[in-house]
């Protein structure tokens, strides 16, 4: 493990807790003392994205965190139930069994998750996922969360 600091290849690690989906490691550097944080989470078997154009990408986490995070922008939402929300998302796929998942079984999961914490940040993902057209659509939407 290279220090981000000064590329020592030299660290011990300090401090060390397994949480729920991976490892995380404090670590000193045995060069210039100072420390960082790495974390180890387990590979799980690759899976598939299946667009509504009918291609296939690699599932990419950092693409749905992203659009999460985006959704939650200036919500009293803290980053952890963020994360938490995110962890059980992937989990919830990966627990299918299956190697391909449609972008839209994606989609719907997310938009569950999402009213189940905030309203608003349910609304502002649901206008980009469903591509609302106008304030028809809005409004349908808002009516459904009565």
């Amino acid at each position: 493990m290279k220090c981000p600091y000064c590329s020592n290849k030299s660290s011990k690690v300090t401090n060390k807790r397994n949480l729920p989906e991976e490892i995380r490691r404090r670590r000193e550097c045995l060069k210039c003392k100072k420390r960082f944080t790495t974390y180890e989470r387990i590979e799980k078997g690759e899976l598939w994205v299946i667009k509504k154009d009918g291609s296939r990408q690699k599932f990419q986490r950092e693409k749905l965190e992203r659009g999460i995070e985006r959704a939650f922008e200036k919500r009293p939402v803290s980053q952890e139930r963020i994360d938490k929300m995110i962890n059980e998302i992937e989990e919830e796929l990966r627990k299918k069994g299956e190697k391909e998942v449609k972008s839209s079984t994606i989609g719907e999961i997310v938009m569950k998750k999402i009213k189940a914490v905030d309203n608003i940040a349910y609304i502002r993902f649901a206008s980009v996922y469903r591509d609302f057209k106008d304030l028809k659509d809005f409004n349908r939407e808002i009516k459904s969360l009565k």
